[in-house]
């Protein structure tokens, strides 16, 4: 510094060597961008936001006190747990046989390939209300049911409608409708993973299942899981078509209660909000799956939203405890 101010000619003040001299990048004024759609588009949409809930709120179609009357109701309830247990069998049943589908399209048996393709391309092609009505009415195909010697006489047999009831055939129905789709999401996950780690187990010399059970499956849940998350919560909005059936399912109870009473829009509004609830807690329990199994891919996972919730209240405490 100076030095400078020493060689400076007189009558001249030293230049400032903090100062950017003109044309510098660091002399430009930095001015935030203006997104003007942005805000625009902000705007309108919380006005259609605010326009329904006022309507939700004001509309008296909605008619919220009968909605409040049998959203917690013993029939209602009834037909939700109907719902859940539908769910909960074609979800098992189905990737039970979904994996084994799976594994049949994956051998190098053709025959093994053939059948379990045709049964992929079969159920996926046929609407799964006429498949639910078929096995409805399976009796009418067959009226015995028996065990026998192949191509010879029936040894034991039973009727048909004894062991396959209205509730059986939504099980069976939902199951190998659901198997179908199960079958190629369990596919796309086992060939996600990365062949050479089938080929490291079989140089150490593990049995074939166990490589599948204790190092294919689980890499290969990271890419079945979103997937599959996403096929059991259709699943369990698919269970209302089994109203054809007149199983007392969520859907098929809110018929007749409206079919009662008349009040179909409040009606309708209690199968939602379920639906809506039960959606929710699938996607819940799907978000924390997903997170167990991404521990080996993910070291330092995000923090999940309690953990969120937990530090964003912990940081008031620990703001007062330092003062």
């Amino acid at each position: 510094m100076s030095s400078i101010t020493e060689n400076a000619p007189p009558g001249t003040a030293a230049a400032d060597p903090r100062t950017p001299a003109p044309g510098d990048p660091a002399s430009f004024t930095v001015v935030p961008a203006r997104h003007c759609a942005r805000w625009v588009a902000t705007v309108a949409v919380l006005v259609l936001l605010a326009q329904f809930a006022h309507g939700l709120a004001t509309n008296p179609v909605w008619e919220w006190g009968v909605f409040s009357d049998y959203f917690l109701s013993e029939t209602i309830v009834q037909a939700v747990w109907v719902t859940l247990q539908l769910t909960a069998y074609a979800t098992v049943l189905g990737f039970l046989l979904g994996v084994v589908l799976a594994f049949m399209r994956l051998s190098r048996s053709p025959v093994l390939q053939t059948v379990a393709w045709s049964y992929i391309w079969i159920f996926r092609s046929i609407p799964m209300i006429v498949q639910l009505v078929f096995w409805f009415n399976l009796s009418a195909l067959y009226a015995q049911l028996g065990v026998g010697i192949p191509f010879g006489p029936v040894l034991w047999s039973v009727d048909s409608n004894s062991i396959i009831g209205t509730m059986g055939a939504a099980i069976i129905g939902l199951t190998l409708h659901q198997a179908a789709y199960a079958a190629e999401i369990v596919r796309g996950g086992v060939l996600a993973v990365d062949h050479g780690q089938s080929e490291a187990a079989a140089a150490l010399g593990i049995p074939r299942l166990r490589q599948i059970r204790r190092i294919v499956l689980p890499q290969a849940m990271r890419a079945i899981l979103p997937t599959a998350g996403n096929e059991i919560i259709g699943l369990l909005k698919g269970t209302s078509v089994v109203y054809v059936m007149s199983i007392g399912e969520l859907f098929y109870q809110v018929q007749v209660i409206y079919g009662r009473n008349g009040r179909v829009i409040p009606l309708l509004l209690v199968a939602t909000a379920w639906y809506v609830v039960l959606t929710s807690l699938l996607s819940i329990a799907q978000y924390y799956v997903e997170r167990r199994y991404a521990r080996g891919a993910d070291r330092t996972p995000p923090l999940t939203p309690l953990q969120r919730a937990r530090r964003f209240l912990s940081r008031p405490l620990e703001t007062a405890h330092d003062k």
